[in-house]
Parts: structure tokens; C-alpha cells; sequence
């Protein structure tokens, strides 16, 4: 997921970003309600952590404002009030679930999964594509039941592909998506869409390049179920 975090405290901002990394998601960590803002209008997210108590615009204030700009990412509020009214109040203007603080990371995680599994409808974390499945939850995959060896990056692009199935994800995206702020070319994406196309090479999903624009995952008839 490319999720974006806002949160003041500096602690737990940098715990949980450090978690969210090292789960594999992509994570821009932003410090206030107005620079939160600005990055949810101009980017494209898969889910947002909010802190309510924030300088400046507070968590309502934001919710309320990207509800009404028509962001549809799923959004889970993490606050320390814990009275009924805000909770309310929280889902109320548009919040999908919230964390009241302290909380494991762990818990954390699991929401946000649970959060990404609902508009595809899925209840388990475990998603199979023909004779291809992930575990979103534990980052392996099977084919044909068996483990498939893939690397961090590599189970994080097939992931982002095959949540978009049959559309094209820019290579901008991607590269957004699986370097964050590493100085890296195109030709390392390129790099780990051959590498992954060849550990598929007998699965029933096809990485397909839409030239000029970016990637397809297919799933193949023949061999699909």
C-alpha cells in the first residue's frame, strides 16, 4: 500500500513508519493538518493514518474537508480520546475505523489490511489469482501450492498490480510506490518486472507492458480456475 501517515508525534510517528517500511508499504510522514492536505489532494494513496490532535487543522478538519473533495481512500483515525461522541463524530464525517492510543503496531497493520481487502471484497487476507495465491498478511505467495520465492520488492509489485488487475498502473506509480525516495532509474523497475516475469513464467498471471505507460497483470484462461 502507499499510505499516507499524519501524526505530530514524533515517536510514534517515526514507530510506525518504521513498521509500515519494514511490512513492505510505502510511507510519506507528514506532521500537521495542512501539509496533510496538500499531499492528499496532489498524490494518490491507498490509506491514510490520522492523528486527530494535530497543529494547525485538526484530524476533523481534515476528514472533512478530503471527504468533501471526493477522496475515497479508506482513512484510519488514530486518536488518545476515547469518549463516545468522538468516535462518533470520527466515522461520522467519513472515517473507515480508528485506533485509540496506545496500541499494538501489530493491530495497527491488521486494520489497514482489513481496510485495503473490503472494495474487492475479499475476508481473508489471502487472495488467489488462478493458480497463484498471496498471503497479504504473511508477504509469501504459492503456486500450484507450493512456496514461490520472491523478494520484498518483488511480492510488493505483483501485489500493486494484481489489486489493479486488468489496468494500467503508471511506471511513475510504481516507481512512487516500490523506491519511495530512492535515487533509482527506470531501468530498476524494468530490472524487477523481469525478474518477477520470470519467477511467473508458469502461473496463470501475465505481467503485460502498455508502452509509453506503464503495466497490466492478466490472469491467463487456460490456465486459471
Amino acid at each position: 500500500m502507499r499510505i499516507l501517515l499524519v501524526e505530530d508525534n514524533l515517536d510514534l510517528g517515526d514507530a510506525v513508519e518504521s513498521k509500515l517500511r519494514n511490512a513492505g508499504h510505502s510511507v510519506q510522514w507528514v506532521r500537521d493538518g495542512e501539509t496533510a492536505l496538500q499531499w492528499a489532494r496532489h498524490e494518490t494513496w491507498d490509506a491514510l493514518v490520522l492523528d486527530i490532535m494535530l497543529p494547525g487543522k485538526s484530524g476533523f478538519d481534515v476528514i472533512r474537508e478530503l471527504r468533501g473533495n471526493g477522496l475515497e481512500a479508506p482513512v484510519l483515525v488514530v486518536t488518545a480520546r476515547s469518549e463516545i461522541e468522538d468516535k462518533i463524530d470520527m466515522l461520522d464525517l467519513g472515517a473507515d475505523d480508528y485506533l485509540v492510543k496506545p496500541f499494538d503496531l501489530r493491530e495497527l497493520e491488521a486494520r489497514l489490511r482489513a481496510l485495503m481487502r473490503r472494495p474487492a471484497g475479499r475476508t481473508t487476507s489471502l487472495a488467489t489469482y488462478g493458480n497463484l495465491a498471496l498471503d497479504l498478511a504473511g508477504r509469501t505467495a504459492l503456486m500450484n501450492g507450493m512456496p514461490l520465492d520472491l523478494g520484498r520488492r518483488e511480492f510488493r509489485l505483483l501485489e500493486i498490480l494484481l489489486s489493479r488487475q486488468g489496468s494500467t498502473v503508471a511506471k511513475e506509480r510504481l516507481m512512487s510506490q516500490l523506491f519511495d525516495l530512492d535515487d533509482v532509474s527506470l531501468n530498476a523497475l524494468e530490472l524487477l518486472i523481469s525478474r518477477l516475469r520470470k519467477k511467473l513464467a508458469a502461473s496463470s498471471v501475465d505481467i503485460v507492458t502498455v508502452r509509453g505507460v506503464g503495466y497490466q497483470a492478466r490472469i491467463s484462461e487456460s490456465v486459471a480456475t
